[in-house]
């Protein structure tokens, strides 16, 4: 009987998170289907795993003929940044499966190089004019500052001279405004609308009301001019993981829905564009972290990110991980079964759900933290959270038990679980102040602290916080104390410094040019992000058992403002 008990309240706690699961992962309407299922457009990078620009590793020809023939029947036309660094033989791969090709130049701060890539561009247009369409003189240079907008003009007027095709160069809408002689020198307009990263960002569902209010914007400034010449939007797109910037929120539902409605705005408004872009690039993560590395159509191992017809499915593997979740569920009360059987049916439901809790988390943390850790580094420090997550899960396991049994924990257990949480706050106080100073390409690192946030909880609702936030050593207790004021003052930190980054953002500072004016605004944008603020709630349960108490002494385990019993 008491076997079957546990099984029974197994099986109420699968079927709880497998119904929640299932309904968070229920099939989307992502919006009306690409016509045909192809776009006009995709950013042609074919970077696979281990290559990357900045380490000088450049796709091998195999790398370019397979990734051609992916993405033919996904888009017309693709668009090229380089002519140069393996990319030599994408004329003949695109030609071969009926593939046009926008060609780039990159363009950087040093001028011999840029000399070899302009002739290069021009000989390889000139060879090539059935498969190259247009041709793109740089991108994005004038927003990296890194040549003056005179040099500039002086290579779109070479190439201009050289090649039948027409020229053009690209960058974010905002440097068209900035420096409008680029209208008179290109043949078309080729400007970058991303809602995502504009400085005030833009949420999913007013995305592409966005870019057709741009792109009147930039018709009515070339109109102003005396130009009327086409447009390209040269890169749009958005991020289908990473860290949320106000209310634009990355996720593969997201980046379907805005490219479908993005193709509607174009039907209608009559402009071209691309798409970034066909594969994600986990080389980008370097300079713009895992949000950077996730703009594609297709994954790393060449695998649809999400359909460009049909409904759309935020998780696909959801089945999956609640299978992994159930099965270390499964494995743990296996372990523990006969302690298990003395519990009676509330507090046994309750304790087999908490160990649920902890093994999903521990799955989503897996999952999402090796599927974006794009380096040796990257991937062992993600083993090593996944080890110190599962062994702090296991000692707040043997902690509740104890507290639902009234019985004490031994006190080496207690021990570890107090060094295990000094380590946790000491690694939060290092995340917190990096995302106050510099946070704009890092992710919120929620998932690796819920379930030290969760255990916390746990031991709180048992009143057992005092076996946690009582060490048998002054000095951890005096650290702790230290840690918990830290991550009290990153609090402010992070808000101060996500605000920071909106106001002091050149568009922004335009659209918002005082200080009364701007900082509601860009507060508003802060208290927006719930990834943001989730963090917050994260590093505020991690301190507050540990804030220090105005005596500055540590207090006694049986005391009642730690331990929640009456005074």
């Amino acid at each position: 009987m008491s076997s079957l008990k546990v099984l029974l309240c197994l099986l109420l706690v699968f079927v709880a998170h497998g119904s929640i699961a299932w309904y968070r992962n229920q099939p989307q309407a992502a919006g009306p289907d690409v016509p045909s299922g192809k776009l006009r457009s995709l950013s042609f990078a074919p970077y696979h795993a281990g290559f990357s620009p900045i380490a000088q590793k450049f796709p091998l020809p195999e790398h370019i003929d397979t990734d051609a023939r992916l993405i033919a029947d996904k888009t017309y036309t693709i668009r090229t940044y380089s002519v140069r660094g393996g990319m030599q033989p994408t004329p003949e791969y695109a030609r071969q499966y009926g593939l046009n090709m926008m060609m780039g130049a990159w363009l950087g701060d040093g001028h011999p190089e840029n000399k070899v890539e302009i002739q290069s561009l021009i000989q390889a247009a000139n060879q090539h004019p059935d498969v190259v369409t247009r041709v793109i003189v740089g991108n994005e240079v004038l927003l990296r500052k890194d040549m003056d907008i005179d040099t500039l003009i002086a290579y779109i007027r070479q190439v201009k001279q050289a090649v039948k095709q027409p020229v053009t160069y690209a960058d974010v809408w905002s440097s068209y405004m900035q420096y409008p002689q680029l209208f008179q020198e290109v043949d078309f307009i080729t400007v970058h609308i991303l809602p995502y990263w504009e400085d005030e960002p833009v949420a999913i569902e007013h995305a592409a009301d966005h870019v057709e209010k741009i792109v009147r914007q930039i018709e009515e400034k070339a109109r102003s001019m005396g130009v009327d010449k086409p447009i390209l939007i040269g890169e749009s797109g958005w991020p289908s993981v990473g860290r949320q910037r106000g209310a634009a929120v990355p996720g593969v539902v997201n980046s379907a829905r805005y490219i479908r409605d993005l193709i509607q705005v174009a039907n209608r408004h009559g402009f071209d564009y691309n798409i970034v872009e066909a594969f994600n690039q986990p080389w980008k993560s370097h300079n713009e972290g895992v949000v950077g590395a996730n703009w594609g159509l297709l994954d790393i191992d060449r695998e649809p990110v999400f359909p460009l017809t049909g409904p759309v499915q935020e998780n696909p593997d959801w089945l999956q991980q609640f299978g992994w979740a159930a099965a270390l569920t499964l494995a743990v009360a296996g372990i523990g079964r006969r302690a298990l059987q003395h519990l009676a049916w509330p507090k046994l439901t309750a304790y087999l759900l908490l160990i649920q809790v902890f093994c999903g988390c521990l799955v989503h943390l897996a999952d999402l933290s090796w599927e974006t850790s794009y380096s040796v580094w990257q991937q062992a420090y993600t083993l090593i959270m996944i080890c110190g997550n599962a062994a702090l899960a296991g000692l707040l396991l043997i902690q509740v038990y104890a507290a639902v049994t009234e019985r004490a924990v031994p006190a080496p257990c207690r021990a570890a679980l107090q060094t295990g949480y000094l380590l946790f706050m000491a690694l939060a106080v290092a995340k917190t102040y990096l995302l106050a100073f510099d946070g704009r390409y890092l992710s919120f690192p929620v998932e690796q602290f819920t379930i030290p946030a969760v255990g916390i909880a746990a031991l709180a609702v048992c009143r057992r916080l005092g076996d946690l936030t009582t060490n048998s050593r002054a000095e951890a207790g005096k650290y702790s104390g230290r840690l918990a004021f830290l991550l009290g003052l990153g609090i402010f930190g992070v808000v101060a410094g996500e605000t920071y980054s909106f106001m002091s953002a050149y568009d922004f500072i335009q659209a918002h040019p005082s200080i009364g004016e701007g900082l509601p605004v860009a507060l508003g944008y802060t208290l927006q992000n719930r990834q943001l603020l989730a963090w917050l709630v994260c590093i505020l349960i991690l301190a507050l058992p540990y804030w220090p108490k105005p005596s500055g002494k540590p207090q006694p385990a049986g005391d009642a403002r730690i331990s929640g019993e009456p005074q």
